[in-house]
């Protein structure tokens, strides 16, 4: 009896975690898709019935966080309106400069986790990172009134300090120093918002 719709759909989202868990954990090259399908609990015979290439697997590992990523999945779970733009984009910026976020490997993003995988992996990963980018961005640009004559700069520049320095703090081996730059970068990512 064949799979309905819904089971596959399930599978697909097992590898994507799966996928996504590993790459974060040991980048793109280091991964197989044998452990990748392990880690699923699935065989490697299923994984071409979902992706044509681990590179498509991992465009989708990388799109995958713009709506499973700790921010995103809170916002979820959120009873109330959504706040208003601007404490959105505030707690956007708290969260992912988090020390909860920093702590936990598979839960990192893949703008500061996977830059240099991506490059290497080619133009579908590329484009599922660029849509990452942009999903943050807007997040961020919808906080900033139209008539803030920087606002665009004002994005990129926030992004920049978030990323930049949750690659820092995940790289340096002294975590006194990393918390320091998460947290003047979160001091003026702020600031910036607030117009």
């Amino acid at each position: 009896m064949p799979y309905t719709a819904e089971h596959k759909a399930r599978t697909r989202e097992r590898i994507v975690m799966a996928a996504r868990e590993l790459f974060n954990r040991h980048g793109f090259e280091s991964v197989s898709i044998d452990q990748i399908m392990a880690r699923a609990k699935l065989t490697r015979g299923g994984f071409y019935n979902h992706f044509p290439s681990k590179a498509a697997l991992y465009a989708e590992a990388v799109q995958s966080f713009t709506d499973q990523n700790p921010f995103a999945l809170r916002l979820a779970r959120w009873k109330r309106p959504l706040p208003e733009p601007r404490k959105l984009a505030r707690m956007l910026v708290e969260s992912y400069l988090s020390d909860e976020v920093l702590d936990d490997a598979d839960l990192h993003c893949p703008l500061y986790a996977l830059p240099s995988d991506v490059v290497r992996a080619g133009p579908e990963p590329q484009a599922a990172y660029t849509a990452v980018l942009r999903s943050m961005s807007a997040i961020l640009r919808n906080a900033l009134p139209d008539d803030v004559p920087d606002a665009e700069a004002r994005v990129h520049l926030i992004v920049t300090l978030c990323v930049g320095s949750m690659i820092i703090a995940r790289t340096t081996h002294d975590p006194a120093l990393g918390r320091s730059i998460r947290n003047v970068a979160r001091k003026q990512a702020l600031a910036l918002l607030a117009t």
